[in-house]
C-alpha cells in the first residue's frame, strides 16, 4: 500500500521536510550562538547569507505542510473504500494504531507552520533582521514536530494491510464510547451551540478590542486557539446532525463526501484559516516591538486579526446556515 500514488507523494513531502528540518535546525543552534550582528567578521556575514537560504527553503517547507494535511485527509477518505468496515476517514485511520496520532501530529504541524511562516514574514520586513532569534527559536521548536509528524506518518502507511477489518465512525463517535470522541460526542447539542455561538461572540469582541488596542492581540490569539476547540466540538455534537438531518450521526469527516455536498470543507476551511491567523496574531502582539517594524507590526497584526475575524465569522454563518437550512429539529 505504501506504493499508492498519494501515499508515495506524502511519504516524500513528510521525508524531504523532516530532512531540512533537521538541517536548518542544526544551523539554527549555529546562528543563535553566534550570531552579532554589529561585528563585520566573515562568519557573521556568511550567518546573513545562510540564514536567506535556510529561510527560503524552511518557508517552502511550511508551504508544503499546510497542504500535506489536507492531502493527508483528503486521501484518508478516498481509501476508504480498500478496508472492510470503513465508511469514511475515520475508518482508514483506525486501520492502524499510528492513524489518529499521525493525523494529530500533522495537526500541531499545521498550525506551528502557520505560526512560523508569520514570524518569518515579519523578520523579512525589518532592515536588521528584527525577528531573526526569536525565528530560529521557534524553528528549534517546529523541527521535532516536523520529524515526528512524518515519522507518525509513514508507520502509518507501512503499517496499513488491506485485509485488515477496521471500524466505522459511528462506532468511534458514539456517546457514551470511553475516551475524546466520546466526550465530545456526548456534550450535548444545546451545550455546543450555546458554547459555540457565545464563544464566537467573545471572539469577535476580543478582535475590536485588539485591533483598538494592538498590546491585546495576545488574548485574541489565545481565543483563537480555544475558540477553534470549541468549534470542533460543536461540529461533532450538533453542527453534524443538523448536515446528515440524523440524530445519531457524529462524524466529522463525512462532512467532506459528495453526498453532503463537500459541506465539510465550506465549514473547516474558514475555521483553520481564523485559527492559523489569529494564533501569530496572538504571538507577535506579545513580542516587544522592534524599531525597524515600528510601521510594519500594527498594520500586519491588523491583517492578520482583520483576516482571522472575517474567517471565525464565516465558519459561524456557514454552521448557522446548516442548522437554519435543515430538516432536523432537536429542540421543541
Amino acid at each position: 500500500m505504501i506504493f499508492h500514488p498519494p501515499i508515495l507523494a506524502l511519504t516524500l513531502v513528510s521525508l524531504l521536510s523532516a530532512a531540512a528540518a533537521v538541517w536548518a535546525s542544526i544551523f539554527a543552534v549555529e546562528l543563535l550562538r553566534r550570531w552579532d550582528l554589529s561585528s563585520g567578521a566573515e562568519s557573521q556575514v556568511l550567518l546573513e547569507r545562510r540564514t536567506y537560504l535556510v529561510s527560503a527553503v524552511m518557508a517552502l517547507v511550511m508551504t508544503a505542510e499546510l497542504a500535506s494535511l489536507v492531502l493527508f485527509v483528503f486521501n484518508a477518505d478516498r481509501m476508504a473504500v480498500m478496508f472492510v468496515g470503513a465508511m469514511c476517514a475515520v475508518g482508514t485511520l483506525n486501520a492502524s494504531v499510528y492513524g489518529l496520532p499521525a493525523l494529530l501530529a500533522k495537526l500541531a504541524v499545521f498550525f506551528a507552520a502557520s505560526l512560523w511562516l508569520a514570524v518569518n514574514y515579519a523578520d523579512s520586513q525589518g532592515r536588521d533582521y528584527p525577528l531573526i532569534r526569536v525565528k530560529y527559536r521557534l524553528l528549534l521548536a517546529v523541527a521535532p514536530l516536523v520529524v515526528l509528524a512524518a515519522g507518525l506518518q509513514l508507520a502509518y502507511f507501512l503499517d496499513l494491510k488491506a485485509d485488515t477489518i477496521t471500524s466505522c465512525c459511528s462506532k468511534l463517535f458514539a456517546p457514551g464510547k470511553p475516551g475524546l470522541s466520546g466526550e465530545l460526542t456526548g456534550l450535548g447539542e444545546r451545550t455546543a451551540l450555546v458554547l459555540l455561538f457565545t464563544g464566537l461572540g467573545c471572539l469577535l469582541a476580543a478582535g475590536a478590542a485588539a485591533l483598538r488596542w494592538p498590546r491585546s492581540a495576545a488574548l485574541y490569539g489565545a481565543g483563537s486557539a480555544a475558540f477553534f476547540v470549541i468549534a470542533i466540538a460543536a461540529v461533532i455534537s450538533a453542527i453534524s446532525l443538523y448536515v446528515y438531518e440524523h440524530p445519531n450521526h457524529h462524524c466529522p469527516f463525512c462532512l467532506l463526501k459528495r453526498e453532503y455536498g463537500y459541506f465539510g470543507f465550506a465549514l473547516y476551511t474558514p475555521l483553520f484559516a481564523g485559527t492559523a491567523l489569529g494564533l501569530p496574531a496572538g504571538f507577535l502582539g506579545l513580542l516587544r516591538q522592534p524599531p525597524s517594524l515600528g510601521a510594519v507590526m500594527p498594520a500586519l497584526l491588523r491583517r492578520l486579526t482583520l483576516g482571522s475575524m472575517a474567517c471565525f465569522s464565516v465558519f459561524g454563518a456557514f454552521a448557522a446556515w446548516a442548522i437554519w437550512a435543515s430538516k432536523l429539529i432537536l429542540f421543541a
